[in-house]
């Protein structure tokens, strides 16, 4: 049976996508390894969402074509929002590739392989509880994908243009999932989609994220139940109630974008720094311990000085407990296309950088607070390999994109119960040092 090397770029929306795609593939019998160079068959499951992910993508095709040159790889398949966006340019552009398909046809992918005829669907593909899927993530946690597609028009994100509206899986779907990946040895669950908060508007229902909540919350063996990427204007009083559940993680990431008020209502955002700064406030009243977590765009059309120490008050005011930054890359298509790129890469950059030193020392700072306490680690495994020493999340911590503890387990054997009390001994910027509980 011919081999498969599949690579996935971008966010972990992506990372499911290729998960589902494993899994059919592995169900069809084929065999994986890990040597893109070396494979029969290399997949490439592109990010097209700014323009750093679409030259990423770009670096990877040469490289792919080169490898098939070679006679090493022997066909080149290309998926995701890159190819979907882009597909009939790409193929002129590199005629190497056998085979692009965009982001509508994961669950094809053995014909695909195969090189027999499919008929490509009209939407988005979401997969649900019946899909084959091959979780890569370490063994004590997993991404859920609740829904695909967006329904804001946030005037510099090409997603909705890509993948189409907000559609939401079921309740019962997602809670048969997570029922599955418990029984695997799963005891966090991180819940993903373009807007979580959304999950079941499209379907009329107003609280349809707190009823999955208090759904997963029932589910045996999930300990930790987290969200990733709410809009802030979602953020509502009854959301915050059901998240005070023990099993729901209070952690929140919400994407603020910027803090001007010009600024937001060019981006076609409403939340400036002010209603932004009256939602923490009442997020961290209603949540006594949360743990925020937002980005910000930086080099925004219109972003002059004042504008910018705006956002750098901002961040002092609202002291997050994590956050990314990205620099501003105009996309086709989108409101904010006409309005150019006015501001040079080299201000961007230096902006980007005064965020991220803002954020620092915050970070520094609040992470400081932990020491001599003692919190629940879910662990991951050693690092560095074979080393005594063990990697792991706190219940504050997202996978992939915030910090993490490092534990030294020199002093008491690793017992085979994922989630361990872990004392925290010290800190630095953005990682907490500790040893297990005794």
């Amino acid at each position: 049976m011919s081999t498969v090397a599949l690579i996935t770029f971008g966010c972990a929306k992506n990372l499911i996508d290729s998960e589902v795609m494993l899994g059919f593939l592995d169900k069809a019998g084929f065999r994986f390894i890990g040597d893109a160079g070396a494979a029969d068959i290399l997949i490439l499951n592109t990010c097209g969402f700014i323009q750093p992910a679409k030259a990423e993508a770009e670096q990877a095709i040469k490289k792919a074509v080169q490898d098939k040159s070679r006679m090493n790889v022997k066909k080149i398949i290309v998926t995701g929002c890159y190819s979907e966006r882009y597909k009939a340019v790409l193929q002129k552009r590199y005629p190497e590739v056998d085979t692009w398909v965009g982001v509508k046809d994961f669950d094809k992918i053995v014909q695909v392989v195969k090189g027999e005829e499919f008929h490509e669907s009209s939407q988005t593909f979401l997969y649900d509880h019946a899909s084959p899927r091959a979780v890569s993530t370490p063994s004590g946690w997993a991404y859920i994908k609740i829904s695909e597609g967006c329904s804001h028009r946030c005037s510099f994100c090409a997603i909705p243009l890509i993948k189409g509206t907000y559609r939401s899986r079921s309740i019962e779907s997602i809670v048969k999932e997570a029922r599955s990946l418990a029984a695997s040895g799963v005891r966090e669950i991180d819940l993903i989609s373009q807007d979580t908060t959304y999950f079941g508007r499209d379907r009329g229902e107003k609280a349809g994220l707190a009823h999955l909540l208090a759904a997963l919350s029932a589910v045996p063996g999930i300990e930790w139940i987290r969200l990733l990427y709410g809009y802030p204007e979602e953020i509502t009083d009854e959301l915050l109630e059901t998240m005070q559940d023990p099993k729901v993680c209070r952690y929140l990431d919400i994407p603020f974008q910027h803090s001007d008020r010009g600024l937001i209502r060019r981006m076609n955002r409403t939340m400036d720094s002010s209603r932004a700064l009256k939602l923490v406030k009442k997020i961290r009243e209603k949540l006594p311990g949360v743990s925020l977590r937002t980005s910000l765009i930086v080099g925004f059309p219109g972003e002059g000085k004042k504008e910018f120490e705006g956002l750098v008050q901002f961040v002092e005011e609202a002291r997050f407990d994590h956050l990314g930054v990205f620099t501003y890359s105009p996309e086709e298509g989108t409101d904010a296309a006409p309005l150019g790129d006015p501001i040079g890469k080299n201000t961007k950059r230096r902006r980007k950088e005064k965020i991220l030193d803002v954020q620092a020392q915050i970070s520094s700072d609040i992470l400081k607070t932990y020491i001599g306490r003692t919190v629940d680690v879910l662990i991951d495994g050693f690092w560095p390999p074979n080393s005594s020493f063990l990697i792991g999340r706190g219940r504050f911590q997202a996978p992939e994109v915030d910090g993490c503890v490092f534990v030294d387990s020199r002093a008491r054997r690793l017992s085979s119960v994922p989630i361990q009390k872990v004392e925290i001994l010290s800190s630095d910027v953005y990682d907490l040092h500790g040893r297990f509980a005794l």
